[in-house]
């Protein structure tokens, strides 16, 4: 099998954790873009003693941490929103490793010793960085957050993983119709939102239609990730996976609040 094909499986995943990591699908699929060009051009140097996902995302990490460093004040692929701006105010707080470090391990399931071999740090600081980055950012962050999805135990879920953390729920949805009308009796800022609702409605209408109102940033859920994550269209940023665990919510929330103008501390 060739290394394309063996990478081939793992790139929506390689996907979900840029955008997750600048806050835009532009910006992260631009990092994964030259990440890919670097492992065809030197293809000799990608990682063959680890597994290729660990490899593929090592590649990444390599040109996200020289960009960074080389040019942090012209990150490649700005889609015009400025993410960086925003979030240059929490970066003066809270630096980029334990961000990396909370999504890696939370979000992309990599265990703490595979996290220290993608950030150049053992378990043992891995485990600290994460309690670092959820600590700082639920103390910067601070939103009042809309519930769409139609199963109840995984909406009451939800709403405690959310209030756990210090927010608000505005309510909670389980059509399209029933979502936009709480997000205009109540701005959210923050929405969370299931796929498939109960009316067969469907939750990216109801987001869209949100955000013809006014702007919010939303985290996705779904079971089928991939099929959101193919690069060829406007797709979410912010994305979970059913069955989720606690702290992947968690690493969600706080990342798109983080990049979230509404939540800049003064």
């Amino acid at each position: 099998m060739s290394l394309g094909q063996q990478l081939a499986p793992h790139l929506p995943f390689l996907r979900r954790y840029a955008r997750a990591l600048t806050g835009s699908q532009q910006h992260g699929d631009s990092y994964v873009k030259a990440a890919l060009e670097a492992i065809v051009q030197a293809p000799d140097q990608f990682p063959r003693d680890v597994d290729p996902r660990l490899g593929l995302y090592k590649t990444f990490q390599a040109i996200w941490g020289s960009v960074n460093v080389a040019n942090d004040d012209d990150p490649i692929g700005v889609d015009g929103t400025d993410n960086e701006s925003i979030a240059r105010a929490r970066l003066a707080r809270l630096t980029p490793l334990p961000r990396q470090a909370l999504l890696l391990t939370a979000m992309e399931g990599f265990t703490p010793e595979d996290t220290g071999y993608l950030i150049e740090t053992d378990a043992d600081e891995v485990d600290r960085l994460v309690a670092e980055a959820l600590s700082e950012i639920e103390e910067q962050t601070r939103a009042e957050v809309l519930i769409i999805e139609d199963e109840p135990i995984i909406a009451m879920d939800l709403e405690t993983i959310v209030r756990d953390l210090g927010h608000d729920v505005t309510g909670v949805a389980v059509t399209r119709d029933e979502a936009v009308a709480q997000a205009k009796a109540r701005r959210p800022g923050l929405v969370l939102a299931d796929i498939q609702l109960a009316d067969d409605s469907s939750g990216i209408d109801a987001v869209k239609d949100i955000l013809s109102e006014f702007s919010v940033p939303v985290i996705f859920i779904t079971a089928f990730p991939e099929r959101l994550l193919t690069g060829e269209r406007p797709e979410p940023t912010f994305l979970i996976t059913k069955p989720f665990q606690r702290s992947t919510v968690k690493a969600a929330i706080a990342q798109a609040l983080f990049f979230d103008r509404a939540t800049v501390p003064a």
